[in-house]
């Protein structure tokens, strides 16, 4: 119990208190601390920091209220192009797909790239027929097609946008003529673990932007700009605008700091996302260390997050919890 550690995300962004009902952010806060719960349970209970973080990550695409799987915003063509990726602190072994269209659970396809171990990211419907031969259960591209994401799209292309799913200067409910609705901010999605045996492991897993490209990937599947784990440093999963954070290498960095330059985690993550806002990008990431040490640092006004520190789960959406 004090070895195991644990945290995730749900994204970071824009979100107001005072106009998030308080409903809504109590629904937000609760399932942040079941999934969190129950991974906590299966690390307490033996589980390896990687069978944790992947369930954990399954159980975030499964909900809609988070910018992965079926809750994923849609690209230009009005479909969902999924990423997600997965790395193993022990020996670096890592896995991930980008621009998937029909896996339910982007975590599980790119763990079966880990376990299958010839490659280290597949994309695209090579990828989906991958996933598909190696038991990944497999949905109809519809099955991501929900009616707030169809409406978000028809807005950011009617303003000629590709914009982050936490933009607070975009949301679906104006394409009706309504004002701006927080409830609709959502974000990628992550987790990050130490198990008993002190193995560290990350994963990270979204739906990238709206309206964007065919064929975009952002950080989240790339290993070292949005996800990273190593028993030596760190692991890591990173929230926010990908194009920056691939271009600062920023998962990586936090751990280059930590090797090489003897940095703690909380200053590497730190002077990271000083480097990526002044490139002009935002967004946050979640941390732990060989040693324990947890961390959730964000330079956008919120990101959903739930973590363990040894003492009991706790859970935050903005500076103050």
């Amino acid at each position: 119990m004090n070895d195991v550690r644990f945290a995730l995300h749900g994204g970071a962004g824009v979100l107001d208190r005072q106009q998030f009902s308080a409903q809504r952010e109590a629904a937000y806060r609760t399932v942040l601390e079941q999934i969190a719960g129950r991974a906590v349970a299966a690390l307490v209970a033996g589980a390896s920091a990687m069978d944790v973080v992947e369930q954990a990550v399954l159980e975030l695409e499964d909900c809609p209220y988070f910018n992965a799987g079926y809750g994923a915003v849609l690209n230009r063509d009005g479909a969902a192009e999924l990423d997600a990726a997965i790395m193993d602190g022990r020996d670096r072994a890592c896995g991930a797909v980008g621009a998937v269209l029909r896996v339910r659970n982007p975590v599980q396809a790119a763990r079966a790239v880990l376990r299958d171990g010839a490659h280290v990211m597949l994309v695209g419907p090579a990828a989906d027929r991958f996933a598909a031969a190696a038991g990944v259960p497999m949905v109809l591209p519809d099955y991501f097609v929900l009616p707030e994401r169809v409406a978000q799209l028809r807005l950011a292309q009617a303003q000629n946008r590709v914009t982050l799913d936490h933009d607070e200067t975009y949301q679906p409910s104006l394409a009706a003529g309504a004002s701006p609705d927080p409830n609709d901010k959502k974000g990628t999605v992550g987790a990050v673990a130490r198990d008993q045996k002190r193995d560290l492991a990350a994963a990270t897993s979204t739906g990238g932007m709206t309206n964007k490209l065919p064929g975009r990937l952002g950080d989240a599947p790339i290993i070292g700009a949005g996800t990273w784990a190593d028993n030596a440093t760190c692991a890591l999963s990173a929230t926010g605008h990908g194009e920056f954070f691939m271009r600062c290498v920023l998962a990586y960095d936090v751990h280059a700091r930590m090797l090489y330059g003897a940095q703690d985690m909380s200053s590497a993550a730190d002077a990271v996302l000083a480097r990526a806002a002044q490139m002009g990008g935002s967004g946050g990431l979640i941390a732990i260390d060989r040693d324990g040490r947890v961390i959730l640092p964000f330079n956008a006004p919120g990101m959903y997050r739930a973590w363990f520190a040894g003492h009991g789960i706790q859970v935050g959406i903005y500076p103050g919890g």
